[in-house]
């Protein structure tokens, strides 16, 4: 079968080669897949700055936003033939470390924990994939369009999660969320957000192309100022940051209504220097009760929440966020970034 593989940290190897068909497990699905989502993830390790191949091989099979088909499930299990389904992307560690050990291992504390399509197991960029049923997710049939949507609606679904728990230490009834950033993540936090009836707000640089009218479509209000200046007029309660710019992210922290919580779900990269008044955000956290955290990754609770909000959701609002397909064949075109892309997706069946 083709697969969408990379010689981890070897920059110019990502290439569509022949691997062996997988072998299910007694405990296992047998999926073809359907389609892959492509994110930063996918385009860093295609770089070659990080990823490491399964034990004992050259390649890794890319690919962690997935979407398949169960050709085959065991018997008396939750799973049957024809089911859409995706694959959780974070495995615990052999130890395992505490967190691991209740379920939580999204927040694995040693760091031994592995992940499909990015360390020490293969991804699901592959005509046909098997995964454990213990972490495969059922996905409403309506969903066959835009189910690898599902991996990144988890993150923000944790997100989302981890604003309330730390909004329940007191009175918590927000209205105002401010979301930094249009693409992928940017969209589903505020799609999460509407869904919670909250005002929501989205800035991003860009004035045209699909980002506004996605935004619009949601109920929701698009800005293309500078954070700087949007954030103070509107002192959101709750910030969801996806964009990982410095600058932003202390914009944010420093203009929101009193205890309000910014959670951060944008990776920085490091090296790039600012010069910021450390003293008046801290004096303005303290004296605020205000709360910053960072979140990243998802468990099966969090692919279960993920699940109901797209069941939820408006599937032609979410087909207008995948703004390009390409087949398995010609995958490496997806990692090169074009103006109005969005989400750009891998459809791994080219029958």
């Amino acid at each position: 079968m083709r697969a969408l593989t990379v010689v981890p940290k070897t920059p110019g190897s990502l290439a569509v080669t022949d691997v062996p068909e997988p072998r299910p497990g007694p405990d296992d699905l047998l999926v073809d897949g359907i389609a892959l989502g492509v994110c930063g993830t996918d385009k860093e390790i295609a770089r070659g700055e990080y990823g490491w191949a399964p034990s004992g091989q050259e390649r890794l099979v890319l690919g962690h936003e997935s979407l398949g088909r169960v050709r085959a499930a065991p018997e008396g299990g939750d799973f049957a033939e024809g089911d859409l389904v995706v694959g959780v992307v974070r495995r615990p560690d052999p130890r395992p470390c505490g967190a691991c050990a209740r379920g939580e291992f999204d927040m694995c504390r040693n760091g031994e924990y592995t992940e499909r399509g990015i360390k020490e197991i293969d991804g699901y960029g592959s005509q046909v994939w098997t995964v454990h049923r213990d972490y495969a997710v059922r996905l409403d049939p309506r969903l066959e369009r835009v189910g690898m949507l599902m991996e990144p609606t988890t993150v923000v679904a944790k997100a989302w999660e981890q604003i309330e728990r730390v909004g329940a230490r007191a009175w918590f009834e927000p209205k105002r969320l401010l979301v930094t950033g249009a693409g992928p993540i940017g969209l589903l936090a505020a799609l999460l957000g509407s869904q919670r009836g909250l005002e929501v707000h989205v800035v991003d640089l860009v004035t045209d192309g699909p980002k506004p009218g996605l935004v619009k479509a949601l109920g929701a209000i698009y800005h293309h100022d500078p954070v700087a200046e949007v954030a103070p007029r509107l002192e959101p309660d709750v910030v969801i940051e996806a964009t990982g710019v410095g600058a932003v992210v202390f914009d944010t922290i420093a203009n929101t209504a009193p205890y309000g919580i910014v959670c951060l779900t944008g990776v920085s990269p490091a090296g790039r220097k600012l010069d910021v008044d450390a003293g008046g955000i801290n004096r303005d956290m303290v004296l605020e009760n205000d709360v910053v955290l960072g979140s990243v990754n998802a468990n099966l609770r969090h692919y279960r929440q993920a699940a109901d909000a797209l069941a939820g959701a408006d599937v032609d609002w979410l087909e207008e966020m995948v703004t390009r397909r390409v087949p398995l064949s010609r995958a490496e075109e997806a990692f090169d970034a074009r103006p109005n892309d969005v989400k750009t997706v891998i459809d791994l069946d080219e029958s």
